[in-house]
């Protein structure tokens, strides 16, 4: 929700560097950035640009900041402000003071059917993701603007919203559309009874609220009031102005808005190995197998290269002797570190990202046991994500931890998901990473028979349909008799698809002969993606009704590594 929001100053910090930055006031360069005139040896620069992801956790830091204490409760978690990047990062702003980001403007693209009748702010945001954003829209949703109190003198916000309107003007959009806070309507509801009155009283000049006074100078026009547009903003008493700004230049004959660039719209090569269970005598005998698929996709051009579930437990068979179930995970865990060494170099060497299956690992500092995925990228990055649900035998033979963060990972085809095995029953985390942007979903498995392979198979086929996305399972093959509970495999990995015209017969891409060592390979087109949610016979994503049920991701117990905020509500807010 758009809000020139008023914090009060903290004494010795807002109201004096108020006043310093004013002395050194910031002037507008011609590029549309702004710079500072340099006062003895201080040499600060504000620059405003477009927000990337790297910017995350200095946005993350400020929305914590400005919104502390605040009744609308909270800043945007990680995972929505990775939504914000990955679905319009044309439309995310920050304002930058001497390296520090102090304002944050998101925005997303609508049509104009939803953006100007009746809406909530769970509703049209897609619960704080952006995940409404439609690139064929030909309006601008004001989504955030956020300003730091202490750097109120930058006149952060006008800028934060002249960025938005050059943005709205350089698409050809019919204009921009928010809904406003009414702070000041709660102190005035016990006389007025009325939102729309407060409204007028504002508009006439009879009242004043530092909000809506800052937007209808800034030519914004109220339409409206959105009842039930944020329960929690107390303030507001829950209800929004309905704010629309007119591009002034449309409507200009032959002017016809721009559609924004499909998100890495290319064509990535996928690699599902299905890997069979042999007794090996040494870990330089597994680390060979694993180089000769690695080599052999190499060879076929592929971007991705996924491997089983519990690939490792292979390494079991070195000692060649029957052990307990929960002994010999206690053994495998002592590998961790050269599994993530040989998939690192191998990603790098033959130029291919890795998700290297699953392998037990235990924390060093909770001491539990995780079953986890490494993802091992050509850049010589490593990113992990842990299994969220052990199944009942994960945790009974094998005292496997559930995770608790589910997050997208960075790749240079853009973010990709991983859920691992019995995670793919869950279609709440499919969600989660999709809202988060991943456009391919990896799901390394592990099944011993028929049945339970189905269950992971029809429910990855599921998950394909219902986010419109790509699906990419790998499973083991092949027996190991002395390692307990994996005595027998049963696979048959694939490559799927959603079901309509632009994509595979049946909704598969690739297929393998079950039960038989061997690699899928198939092109996934990302644009087709694109295309199949703004345009496909159905739109799962863009007809999902919020206004009825959302999937909100909350804490759990604290994650050894990587925690995150709860999954909070944020509106606008500007200097």
């Amino acid at each position: 929700m758009t809000t020139p929001k008023k914090t009060p100053a903290k004494p010795g910090s807002a109201v004096g560097a108020s006043r310093a930055l004013q002395q050194r006031a910031p002037r507008r360069a011609k590029s549309g950035t702004v710079e500072t005139v340099p006062t003895g040896a201080a040499k600060p620069r504000l620059l405003l640009r477009n927000a990337t992801p790297q910017d995350i956790p200095g946005i993350h830091a400020l929305t914590t900041k400005v919104y502390a204490g605040h009744s609308t409760d909270g800043a945007y978690t990680v995972a929505q402000l990775r939504g914000h990047q990955h679905h319009f990062p044309q439309g995310q702003f920050v304002a930058i003071y001497d390296n520090t980001i102090v304002g944050y403007c998101a925005t997303f693209r609508i049509t104009e059917k939803l953006a100007l009748k009746p809406h909530d702010w769970e509703g049209i945001t897609g619960r704080g993701y952006a995940a409404r954003h439609d690139s064929q829209g030909d309006w601008l949703y004001g989504m955030e603007v956020c300003v730091d109190p202490d750097y109120r003198g930058l006149r952060l916000g006008q800028r934060l919203y002249n960025a938005r309107k050059q943005l709205c003007e350089r698409l050809h959009l019919k204009g921009i559309v928010f809904g406003g806070r009414m702070p000041g309507l709660s102190r005035r509801w016990s006389q007025l009874r009325s939102a729309e009155k407060y409204l007028d009283r504002v508009r006439a000049g009879n009242l004043r609220d530092p909000v809506i006074n800052f937007q209808l100078r800034n030519a914004f026009e109220p339409i409206g009031v959105l009842r039930g547009y944020l329960d929690t903003d107390h303030e507001s008493r829950g209800h929004a102005t309905h704010m629309v700004w007119r591009n002034p230049a449309y409507g200009a004959e032959g002017d016809v808005h721009i559609s924004a660039p499909l998100p890495r719209a290319r064509t990535a090569r996928v690699a599902a190995v299905q890997y069979q269970q042999r007794p090996v005598r040494s870990f330089e005998e597994f680390a060979k197998q694993v180089e000769y698929f690695v080599d052999v996709v190499a060879d076929y051009k592929a971007d991705f290269a996924l491997f089983p579930e519990l690939f490792t437990l292979q390494l079991l068979s070195i000692e060649n002797r029957n052990v307990p179930a929960a002994e010999a995970i206690a053994a495998l865990t002592r590998y961790t570190d050269r599994i993530k060494t040989l998939l690192s170099e191998l990603a790098v060497s033959y130029n291919i990202n890795i998700i290297g299956g699953s392998h037990p690992t235990r924390d060093p500092v909770d001491g539990h046991v995780y079953n986890i995925c490494y993802v091992c990228l050509r850049n010589g990055a490593v990113h992990e994500q842990r299994k969220i649900h052990p199944t009942p035998n994960e945790r009974y033979w094998w005292n496997i931890t559930g995770g608790n963060s589910s997050n997208v990972i960075e790749t240079d085809f853009g973010p990709i998901g991983v859920m691992i095995c019995y995670d793919a029953e869950f279609p709440e985390l499919a969600r989660h990473l999709v809202d988060q942007g991943a456009q391919i979903l990896f799901v390394p498995f592990c099944t011993d028979e028929r049945q339970s392979y189905q269950r992971v198979r029809y429910c990855a086929q599921a998950r394909a349909i219902e986010n419109q996305c790509y699906v990419v399972m790998a499973g083991n093959v092949g027996n190991l008799p002395s390692v307990d509970n994996m005595d027998i495999q049963y696979a048959q990995s694939c490559v799927l698809t959603p079901c309509d015209f632009a994509f595979a017969r049946d909704g598969i891409a690739a297929d393998t002969t079950p039960n038989v060592e061997m690699v899928a390979i198939a092109d996934v087109q990302l644009d087709s993606l694109a295309a199949a949610r703004q345009h496909g016979t159905v739109q799962n994503l863009k007809d999902r009704r919020f206004d009825l049920y959302n999937v909100t991701w909350k804490d759990g117990a604290p994650p050894a590594r990587d925690s995150h905020p709860r999954d909070t509500q944020l509106r606008d807010a500007a200097d």
